[in-house]
């Protein structure tokens, strides 16, 4: 199976200040993969060499059989959806299904497509009900979540997002987990950059860190959350469900609620 993502050691620096220095993993069709490190350490850099925002001083970055170097971030758009981590910067349309349109519009979508894309997007996120409000009417939770449909309704083969759960209540950040799971198991890959690790634990199987420009882990996430010292080191501290799995060594290291609930019933039956 092809790679949906390809980071081939790539470096880039900033007016000869290094961001990232040999950075390559590759990500599959339907991985979720955590993108975690101190401020700092390149990941926003990192997101934007996906998206053709940016592009590399050495190495490729590969979207598919495109090279990020050779296309617009319009073109790039067909195969990657993004959220921005301050998520106003998206939106500038009179209504927030207007907004959600634009991307598939611009790229070519057919009309009704295009409907279809926007009831799916808005509605996996409870959006439907405030399809007709100015995007600035929401509250900033609900303008992140806006921003977010606008990404889903590309129907992208990537989604490369921001801190999608910065600000949300449990019931957003739910809908937000659910939304990502259901694009995940249609074949999207996912790579988001996050502080929250609750979420993260709950949605996502793989973790690349970043360390002063450089990649210094990729493994699964279970794993990653065992590290106390590694995750005290990037000022991280692991969800209490990925703790008490830990700590009780239980079989697999589960760090998702329903899977430390099977573990912990397994024990308790031994």
């Amino acid at each position: 199976m092809s790679a949906v993502l390809a980071f081939e050691d790539v470096s880039f620096a900033y007016a000869g200040r290094p961001a990232l220095a040999g950075v390559s993993f590759t990500i599959a069709p339907g991985e979720r993969v955590a993108l975690v490190g101190r401020n700092g350490a390149g990941k926003s850099t990192l997101l934007r060499l996906v998206t053709g925002l940016l592009h590399p001083t050495a190495g490729a970055v590969q979207v598919g059989d495109w090279n990020t170097a050779q296309r617009r971030p319009d073109e790039l758009a067909r195969r990657v959806g993004s959220l921005f981590q301050h998520a106003d910067q998206q939106l500038f349309a009179r209504t927030v299904a207007d907004d959600v349109a634009f991307g598939p519009r611009v790229t070519g979508v057919a009309a009704p497509e295009i409907a279809a894309r926007v009831e799916r997007a808005l509605d996996s996120l409870g959006l439907a009900s405030v399809a007709g409000e100015h995007p600035y009417d929401l509250p900033p939770p609900w303008r992140k979540l806006a921003a977010l449909a606008g990404a889903l309704a590309l129907e992208p083969a990537l989604l490369v997002l921001d801190e999608p759960t910065a600000g949300l209540d449990r019931r957003a950040r739910a809908r937000v987990a659910a939304a990502l799971a259901a694009r995940a198991e249609g074949g999207t890959a996912l790579l988001v950059v996050t502080h929250d690790l609750g979420f993260a634990a709950e949605t996502l199987d793989r973790a690349l860190v970043l360390e002063q420009g450089r990649l210094a882990w990729d493994a699964p996430l279970g794993g990653f959350l065992a590290e106390s010292d590694r995750l005290e080191a990037l000022g991280l501290v692991a969800p209490p469900l990925a703790r008490l799995s830990h700590a009780l060594a239980l079989p697999g290291g589960p760090v998702r609620e329903r899977e430390v609930a099977h573990a912990l019933a397994e024990r308790c039956r031994a």
